[in-house]
């Protein structure tokens, strides 16, 4: 998602989607560690999602 988009999102909606972000990253390190992870620039792109919930998140005051 991109900032504009999280930024329309209630503290609970991110709050919901930071966790889901997480959990996709967990699941790509996981595939990563046993080999099954064809695109590896996959776990980049969801820590960067993850940073970018979180600093909505921060500048909301939550």
């Amino acid at each position: 998602m991109k900032a504009k988009d999280l930024q329309k999102l209630s503290v609970e909606e991110l709050n919901k989607a930071l966790t889901e972000s997480r959990q996709e990253l967990f699941n790509l390190r996981f595939k990563h560690a046993t080999a099954q992870l064809e695109n590896t620039s996959e776990i980049p792109a969801a820590r960067r999602n993850v940073a970018r919930i979180m600093t909505v998140l921060k500048q909301k005051g939550a």
